[in-house]
C-alpha cells in the first residue's frame, strides 16, 4: 500500500485516482505526526467488504422463549 501526505494526495489527486482504478490501495496521511488517517481503495473492493454475512452465529447461540412471552406481528414491525 503505497502512503501520501494529504498535500501530495491534493496537488496529485488525478493519478491517485488512476492508480486506485488500477487496483492500488493509497494510505493519506495528515498533521505533525503523519498519522494514517484514510485509505482510498478501488470501488468494487471496499463495495464487496461491505456484504453481510448472515448465520456467523449459526450453531453458536440460540434463543429461548418464555411461554407467557406474547406479541402481535403489528409490535414485532414497529419495533
Amino acid at each position: 500500500m503505497k502512503t501520501l501526505s494529504l498535500a501530495e494526495a491534493e496537488t496529485s489527486f488525478s493519478s491517485v485516482i488512476k492508480e486506485v482504478v488500477s487496483g492500488t490501495e493509497i494510505a493519506v496521511s495528515y498533521g505533525k505526526r503523519e498519522e494514517t488517517v484514510a485509505v482510498i481503495v478501488p470501488y468494487e473492493k471496499w463495495k464487496k467488504s461491505r456484504v453481510r454475512q448472515l448465520g456467523t452465529l449459526e450453531g453458536k447461540m440460540t434463543a429461548e422463549f418464555a411461554d407467557e412471552f406474547e406479541m402481535t406481528d403489528e409490535e414485532l414491525i414497529s419495533l
